[in-house]
C-alpha cells in the first residue's frame, strides 16, 4: 500500500487561485482544482478519488504535478507523446523517390502502376517501417518529396523496348 500523500501548505494566493478554478470552464481545471483544496483539506487520495468519481493515480497525478509545476498544472498539456514522429521519416526520401521512379514488377508485385498500398506493402517488406502503413501516411511522405501523387504515377516507364514509341501518340 503506498504511504497517504496530501499537497503541502498552500499559500494565500494559491488557495485564491484554485477557489477561482472551482469556476472554470475548462473540466480539466476545475478537477485538478477540486482535488488540490481536497487534498488541502486533509483528505486522503482514496477519499478524493471516491468523491470525484476518478481513480487514485489520478488523484496522486494531480498532486505530484502541483509540487513539480506549482499552479501551472492546472492547464491541460498536450497528450501527444513526446517521441511521436513519422515512421516514414526524411531519413527515408530519397531511397522512396527511387522506389517510385522503378516499376512495382521489378519488386515481384502483379501492377505495373503503384497504388498508396502497394508503396505502403514495398516499404514495409524492405524494412523501412516497423508495420504496415496507411494510404495517408504513404500520401504525406510523398507529398513531403514535393510531388503530387498524380504526377509520381506518371514516372514509371515500362520494360517494353518500344514504350516510348508506342507512348508518343497517346500524350502528344
Amino acid at each position: 500500500m503506498q504511504p497517504p500523500l496530501f499537497v503541502r501548505t498552500l499559500t494565500a494566493v494559491e488557495r485564491q487561485q484554485l477557489q477561482a478554478g472551482l469556476r472554470s470552464a475548462s473540466a480539466f481545471t476545475l478537477r485538478r482544482c477540486q482535488i488540490l483544496l481536497a487534498s488541502a483539506a486533509g483528505q486522503t487520495t482514496p477519499t478524493i478519488a471516491r468523491h470525484l468519481g476518478c481513480t487514485s493515480p489520478s488523484v496522486r497525478n494531480a498532486i505530484h504535478a502541483f509540487h513539480a509545476e506549482g499552479l501551472a498544472c492546472l492547464q491541460e498539456k498536450s497528450s501527444r507523446p513526446h517521441s511521436a514522429r513519422p515512421l516514414l521519416d526524411a531519413v527515408f526520401d530519397e531511397p522512396l523517390r527511387d522506389l517510385l521512379h522503378r516499376s512495382p514488377r521489378t519488386f515481384f508485385k502483379r501492377r505495373s502502376n503503384w497504388t498508396l498500398a502497394l508503396v505502403a506493402e514495398v516499404c514495409h517488406e524492405r524494412g523501412w517501417t516497423p508495420r504496415l502503413l496507411s494510404i495517408e501516411t504513404v500520401r504525406l511522405a510523398i507529398q513531403r518529396l514535393g510531388v503530387s501523387w498524380r504526377r509520381a504515377k506518371h514516372w514509371i516507364t515500362s520494360p517494353d523496348p518500344a514504350y516510348a514509341r508506342k507512348k508518343k501518340p497517346a500524350t502528344a
